[in-house]
């Protein structure tokens, strides 16, 4: 169509075209609709980059990413959550595969060496070494006892050397899960100090050369907290307290660090078991609803008072000690303390107390730690009293034959059966014996002698004259095993144990005589040609072996049997301190020093 040229100042259009044609006006109207619709459009339309705007493309939503104000977090995560669902599961394993590394990565910046410990004063150490007994016919007992403490360990050192324990028989190395899954040299640690306190310098160097080239701590291994910290904690805070050697003060320290992790839960009371490497912590899975147990969170005050006294660093004695405060606080049926704990709500689990398994040491270190403070930590005391007080009220029995014996606390109901484990009670009384409310030192030291004396009898009434692991008193039968899961023996120390405290505090001969018979059973039928090994059922004449020579044979039963056989003067109890796997520490003389975190009056 032509538009015909206009003169100037005429109108826009020529006077006899004064209106327009329909299909003219039509064409106009149809641009200007077009034009309008898409302004509109535009303005409506298009994404709004304040929200995610979803497109139905008949697949699954696309989600355009902004970035979130404050006001739209909420909503913004939800989405993301949505998001993460809709991902494979290979893609979520990819994201937190790259997360760990990230973590990982951090902890390696962080990790720049180990920190200087600072200088601080050697405790008084007196009688590590020696205590040659006068008696020849002594001497010659101790001498054997020296004899068979080499053939576990030149057993050990030729075939499970670096394991954590030794399969005797079939003469290779094992483990257990309380180590995790690496080769943590568990029977190194744990017997080095007996091994200086026996004189075996060759042996002990051995031991020391592999821990300092060795002992790694940064491995992916999940391991028992209670355990690692008795056995590895323990024997290496006493290597380095009877030799001097920095290396184990080291590696004690490096292991601590990497439990405290385990303390990160809503209480502070600390997880079963922790990894090594990430730190995550979790609970044995049978113990009553996720709960954490008595006699393991409550057996890190000795070790953690010592560690921060070496290092300085208050995070140890601060953590055993809010478990201490967390305890006062709360109700105690009967005035006892249940065995299980739920980390995460601080409430008790199931009503079962014991001075056995799952009890027994918490009650020990309460007492110990009094000792270890060179008698100044008073509340520790006050809680070991009446803890014992409500024992004997509830828990200590006389058979029908006139045997004393610490039955089981459960659900209102006591069970008259005690473990082996609980036979470390009578020593435990003797040693808390001076000191006790009410001029009850000989109501005690009588105490722990009527205990040794059941566990004698359980020993006794035995064809191989070795100990079951539990005993019952009812149905005419004392002191003997019923179960058949309850006749093993595996190499445990703690009716040695009573031995050796009970022969400290009295000098009555009989407890050599009964050590002496353990001594000769152990040696008859334990003994094989590639170490020690214990039985499964000690009233069978011809008993089998359970072939595993347990790391705490060579730290606590033979040095508790070479202690019976050597003088006072050897580790007196004056100066030591023994840790739950007779791993002996230094009393630290706290009225003159104060701990890094703990309050100024400790009296």
């Amino acid at each position: 169509m032509l538009i015909p040229t206009l003169s100037p100042g005429a109108s826009s259009f020529p006077h006899h075209r004064a209106t327009l044609r329909l299909s003219e006006k039509f064409i106009l109207l149809l641009i200007l609709s077009a034009f309008i619709t898409l302004c509109f459009g535009a303005f409506f339309f298009l994404p709004d980059n304040s929200k995610h705007k979803r497109f139905d493309l008949g697949l699954e939503d696309v989600l355009i990413p902004h970035i979130d104000t404050p006001k739209e977090g909420k909503h913004a995560s939800g989405q993301e959550a949505k998001e993460k669902l809709r991902k494979s599961r290979e893609e979520l394993k990819a994201e937190i595969q790259t997360e760990k590394n990230k973590v990982m990565e951090d902890l390696k910046k962080k990790d720049v060496g180990p920190k200087p410990l600072p200088p601080v004063p050697m405790p008084k150490v007196v009688g590590v070494s020696d205590g040659e007994p006068p008696e020849p016919d002594v001497k010659e007992k101790r001498d054997k006892i020296r004899e068979m403490m080499k053939h576990a360990w030149d057993s050990y050192r030729q075939y499970g050397w670096g394991h954590n324990e030794l399969k005797p028989i079939a003469k290779k190395g094992h483990s257990t899960n309380i180590f995790g899954s690496s080769q943590l040299g568990a029977t190194i640690v744990d017997a080095v100090d007996t091994l200086y306190i026996m004189g075996l310098h060759e042996e002990f160097k051995d031991g020391q050369e592999w821990i300092e080239q060795n002992l790694d701590f940064s491995v992916n291994a999940e391991v028992s907290v209670f355990e690692v910290n008795i056995r590895f904690i323990g024997g290496l805070l006493a290597a380095y307290y009877l030799s001097g050697q920095e290396v184990f003060k080291l590696k004690a320290v490096q292991l601590a660090e990497k439990l405290l992790p385990a303390f990160n839960t809503p209480t502070g009371i600390p997880w079963a078991m922790v990894n090594l490497k990430s730190g995550v912590g979790r609970n044995w899975g049978w113990a009553s609803a996720g709960s954490s147990i008595l006699a393991e969170f409550g057996t890190l005050h000795m070790e953690f008072v010592h560690l921060t006294y070496l290092t300085g660093n208050p995070a140890y004695y601060q953590k055993v000690m809010h478990i201490r405060k967390l305890l006062a606080k709360m109700d105690r049926p009967n005035g006892l303390y249940p065995n299980y704990l739920n980390p995460r709500t601080g409430r008790w689990g199931q009503h079962h107390t014991s001075v056995g398994g799952l009890g027994d040491s918490f009650y020990e270190y309460l007492l110990k730690a009094w000792l270890m403070s060179d008698k100044t930590d008073t509340e520790a005391r006050k809680t070991y009293d009446d803890a014992i007080e409500a024992i004997e009220r509830h828990l200590v029995r006389k058979s029908n034959g006139g045997l004393t014996f610490i039955g089981e606390w459960k659900n209102g109901h006591l069970e008259r059966k005690m473990g082996h484990l609980a036979c470390f009670a009578g020593g435990m009384f003797a040693l808390g014996a001076d000191g006790s409310p009410d001029d009850k030192a000989g109501h005690y030291l009588q105490l722990g002698a009527e205990i040794a004396h059941t566990c004698h009898e359980s020993y006794d009434r035995t064809v191989l004259k070795l100990g079951p692991e539990a005993f019952k008193f009812d149905s005419g039968l004392e002191a003997v095993a019923v179960r058949q899961n309850e006749k093993y023996y595996i190499l445990r120390p703690e009716v040695i144990e009573t031995y050796w405290y009970m022969w400290r505090f009295t000098h009555d001969p009989k407890y050599r005589q009964w050590g002496w018979e353990a001594v000769q059973a152990i040696d008859k039928y334990c003994r094989v040609s590639g170490g020690f090994s214990g039985v499964k059922d000690v009233y069978s004449s011809n008993p089998t072996y359970d072939d595993v020579q347990q790391s705490f044979f060579l730290a606590e039963t033979l040095k508790y049997l070479y202690l019976l056989f050597s003088s006072d003067d050897l580790l007196p109890l004056e100066n030591w301190v023994f840790n739950t796997e007779a791993h002996p520490l230094p009393v630290l003389h706290l009225g003159n020093i104060t701990l890094p975190g703990s309050e100024p009056a400790q009296r």
